[in-house]
């Protein structure tokens, strides 16, 4: 029976209740903080984003960052919001002063919204205001407000002091990580030379900007030191690894614009053309480009982004002065990057090297690149490897950003996969027992090894990561040692070949359930023996235990738990720390004694389960 329409249909929500009910809107998704791309950590940007902009505008040289046990705490000291509008800042929809560019110019702040969805999904919002010698406090509960204090005498200095506990019923058993604190926090010190952070007593802070970003972030040899450049509004660090692909991180205003945007594609024309001006050759773009490790920087008035979380930057920006900003950065380039190439002869030399070795490899590989393609198209309209999901074929942009493929092995898991996935964003590719070890080998193998050519044709990475048809690249494997052996080869795959897809963590390990504990009443999965032990301690005498041995057990009806809005993914990610080469050399070379010796003196006797 189809329900009447009338106007009892139609609603009008309050501002808290719209974000709350979609807060996808907002901050993305909502997450537990196991990713770095979790809602909890937007909404410690948002505040953060404030204070970044009261320092840019040249007010307070420091930002408190405290995490206890119940809140988090953000004091920073700038000129602190005004006293009679503290209440409207935190809780009426696009109000806020970085609407007068003359008041916050080039900030990252923009509509009057993300304080306000701070405020409606935390259980608990404070903000106090100090100016002048005096304050005044606000508090919340879900964006309702519960305390409108008075105006009180203060000895305290200028700023703004913001409390929050993210809401438990939305953002379930989250935990803050705080790897994931530090690097956002280093990122602002990066990109605000000067700035201290004091985050639970330890300072954050740096000297030379992008370098330090980009030293902090390379986990490969380079092969010259870094390129620094920058003027009033525009910031570039430039190197060349030995990795393949193209790495890049993009900002804008201090926005880590993660997914890029017109100014980065701006720089990477303008770095082609500078590149080739300077050598007088006409070299291949994907050549000079090769194994480029580059971050950039830019301010800008009124940045007109994608989407709330601010991950791309729009693609008709302009300068305050009304100079493209493609045009702007060809310009910046044009003089100072040919003048520092000019008097720094061995770093000319040895980018020049580079684009040769990259230009005899693409040769060299070319012959069967062109037969590979033809294969892998082939087998991809035969539908035997790759199940496609519909995402590609409408203009959703919000189901593009959640398209998800699943690497499986064998025909049962990637059976079950397929019969409860959701065929609107979710895609399956089935590989055909173990893959390729290919630490060591070149890009060659890609084309001459027929599972990892037709994976790289299904996820549309031939040219690099730009073209990535799937947000999300999801290693789903047994929890056996076959299961991690695959994950182990197909996690070296990328390392190797591609490992800007793991940079800006598009890669992930599916995380299933080990056990099955159920009564009549209850079900519960379980992904670790803590887990099974709380739920059998949770149902009493005698609940039936399974323990799944594969993906191909756990039945489509089951599997659709496992995949959906609760999906549990661990994200791939590497760090300088990581030191990537030794480790995949210890483990996936051809070292066997002494890893053999190495498993030897570690192995545990574990107690079998009864």
């Amino acid at each position: 029976m189809v329900e009447k329409y009338s106007e009892d249909s139609i609603k009008t929500l309050e501002w808290q209740e719209h974000i709350r009910q979609r807060p996808g809107m907002y901050i993305g998704k909502l997450g537990n903080g196991e990713n770095q791309d979790d809602g909890i950590y937007v909404l410690l940007k948002e505040v953060l984003d404030n204070s970044i902009d009261e320092y840019m505008m040249g007010f307070g040289k420091e930002i408190i960052v405290e995490m206890g046990d119940e809140f988090i705490r953000v004091r920073d000291y700038g000129r602190g919001i005004p006293l009679g509008k503290v209440k409207d800042v935190a809780s009426k929809m696009n109000t806020g002063a970085k609407y007068d560019s003359s008041v916050f110019k080039k900030s990252v702040g923009l509509n009057g919204v993300g304080i306000k969805a701070v405020n409606a999904l935390s259980s608990k919002f404070i903000v106090t205001a100090y100016r002048e010698n005096e304050k005044k406090a606000v508090e919340f509960e879900k964006g309702i407000l519960t305390l409108d204090s008075k105006v009180e005498k203060t000895d305290e200095k200028n700023g703004t002091e913001i409390k929050f506990i993210p809401d438990e019923l939305l953002f379930e058993g989250y935990r803050f990580r705080k790897r994931y604190v530090e690097e956002m926090l280093k990122t602002y010190a990066y990109l605000n030379s000067g700035l201290k952070i004091r985050y639970n007593n330890e300072l954050i802070h740096s000297k030379d900007g992008l370098i330090d970003l980009l030293n902090d972030k390379i986990s490969t040899d380079i092969i010259y030191p870094i390129i620094h450049l920058k003027d009033d509004d525009f910031e570039v660090a430039i190197t060349h690894g030995l990795q393949y692909g193209e790495e890049y991180y993009s900002f804008v205003n201090g926005q880590y614009t993660i997914q890029g945007g017109n100014h980065l594609q701006a720089f990477k024309e303008a770095y082609v053309k500078i590149i080739r001006d300077f050598y007088k050759k006409d070299l291949n773009f994907a050549d000079i480009r090769s194994s480029i490790i580059a971050a950039i920087s830019i301010k800008i008035e009124n940045p007109i982004f994608e989407s709330q979380t601010k991950t791309k930057l729009g693609s008709k920006e302009m300068t305050p002065d009304g100079v493209s900003i493609r045009n702007y950065i060809v310009d910046f380039l044009s003089k100072n990057l040919d003048n520092y190439l000019h008097k720094h002869e061995e770093t000319a030399n040895a980018i020049y090297r580079k684009i040769q070795d990259a230009e005899k490899e693409r040769k060299a590989i070319s012959s069967i690149q062109k037969v590979a393609k033809l294969r892998a198209k082939k087998v991809s309209l035969h539908n035997k490897k790759l199940r496609d999901c519909d995402v590609h074929y409408n203009s959703n942009k919000e189901n593009k950003d959640d398209s998800t493929i699943f690497i499986t092995e064998g025909d049962s898991a990637s059976g079950s996969i397929t019969k409860s996935r959701d065929v609107n964003t979710q895609a399956v590719f089935s590989l055909r027992g173990k893959p390729l070890n290919t630490f060591g080998l070149t890009k060659k193998v890609i084309y001459e090894n027929e599972e990892f050519n037709l994976l790289q044709a299904a996820l549309n990475i031939e040219e690099g990561i730009e073209n990535l048809r799937y947000n999300n690249v999801v290693i789903a494997t047994d929890a056996d040692v076959d299961g991690m052996h695959i994950r182990l080869l197909l996690i070296t795959f990328f390392l190797n070949f591609f490992p800007d897809l793991i940079k800006q963590g598009h890669l992930h390990v599916l995380q299933t359930p080990l056990f099955r504990v159920r009564n009549k009443q209850k079900t519960i999965y379980c992904y670790s023996d803590q887990e099974k032990d709380a739920a059998i301690a949770e149902l009493g005498k005698n609940p039936e235990i399974t323990r799944f041995k594969g993906l191909g057990e756990i039945s489509p009806d089951e599997f659709k738990h496992f995949i959906n809005k609760t999906i549990r993914l661990e994200t791939v990610t590497i760090t300088k720390d990581d030191g990537v080469n030794n480790l995949l050399s210890f483990y996936m070379g051809k070292n066997t004694p002494e890893r053999q010796n190495f498993i030897i003196d570690n192995l545990r006797v574990e107690e079998e389960y009864e």
